[in-house]
């Protein structure tokens, strides 16, 4: 199986409810074809902004199915497998049924706040439980522990399966060594919709986006320009969106990006709790910034 759809954007997909508290799939199918149809290179589902720890193991297999199905093999598909209690997530991948993936994206255990070892533990029996490709997945600001980049490294070099990793810190120091160390055919990918410019003009080769959703198109035409090596003119779209990104994020992932994609007519706001929808003060920023985006009427 080909990489080297990691060397560009792929989007972390929301989930669409209706009033119902049901996914809506209507609506995910509208998403897929326009992130698709505006340059995006994979889809990431049940991943953080897909709001998976609300997701009963019923809708997450439906869920892999439906986005297989709705991708219609344009793009890869990748899917969200995770948590703090590893026996689990081996089980889970070990039953579910993954026809038509081409990754998985392991978050490490968060709240548990295991050492060293015990992540590298954790993701060697997360590794010897499937043969997709892994992508690994760093995000310190919400598990409140780091997977220090030797870790990173040394997964990297154990286990041929484990191919990538999603890194979400701001340790510019740990970002720099993985840049400088990491192996041939590994692919990084950065979990920071803000900091992606710096990071590719390191040497990562793509991302997973959360804003990448909303606009695809400015995102992946800057990825695109990165991987030319034409930072000049990627810096011009990123300090373009910058604000939007900090408005998407301003009062948590994904109520911001449901009211954008309220706002473009792709999918309702709900949200299963315990987060909620977005004020109306942000809400309307979020739509005065994708008309000048023009991205709406």
């Amino acid at each position: 199986m080909s990489l080297e759809f990691m060397r560009g954007t792929g989007v972390a997909m929301v989930t669409p409810f209706n009033e119902k508290d049901e996914i809506d799939y209507q609506a995910h199918q509208r998403i897929v074809d326009f992130v698709i149809d505006n340059g995006i290179n994979y889809l990431v589902v049940i991943g953080t902004t897909g709001e998976s720890v609300t997701l009963e193991k019923e809708e997450k297999q439906e869920l892999i199915h439906k986005t297989v199905e709705f991708a219609r093999g344009r793009v890869p598909v990748v899917a969200g497998f995770g948590g703090n209690n590893t026996k689990h997530v081996v089980n889970d991948l070990k039953t579910f049924d993954l026809t038509g993936l081409s990754g998985i994206l392991s978050v490490s255990p968060a709240y548990n706040k295991p050492t060293q070892d015990g992540i590298y533990a954790h993701f060697e029996a997360v590794a010897n439980a499937t043969d997709l490709p892994i992508i690994l997945y760093n995000v310190p600001g919400r598990t409140s522990s780091n997977m220090d980049y030797k870790t990173t490294l040394k997964l990297a070099a154990d286990f041929n399966n484990i191919v990538a990793i999603k890194e979400a810190t701001y340790n510019l120091e740990q970002i720099t060594h993985l840049s400088k160390n990491k192996p041939d055919g590994f692919y990084l990918l950065s979990g920071c919709d803000d900091l992606i410019l710096h990071e590719m003009e390191l040497g990562f080769d793509g991302v997973i986006s959360v804003v990448g959703n909303v606009i695809p198109k400015h995102f992946s035409t800057m990825i695109n320009l990165c991987l030319e090596n034409k930072f000049m003119e990627a810096g011009k779209i990123h300090k373009d969106i910058y604000d939007f990104i900090f408005m998407l994020f301003a009062q948590g992932n994904p109520a911001g990006a449901k009211a954008a994609f309220k706002h473009l007519g792709y999918c309702e706001e709900y949200i299963r709790l315990p987060l909620v929808p977005i004020n109306d003060e942000l809400r309307a920023k979020i739509g005065a910034e994708l008309a000048r985006l023009a991205l709406r009427n």
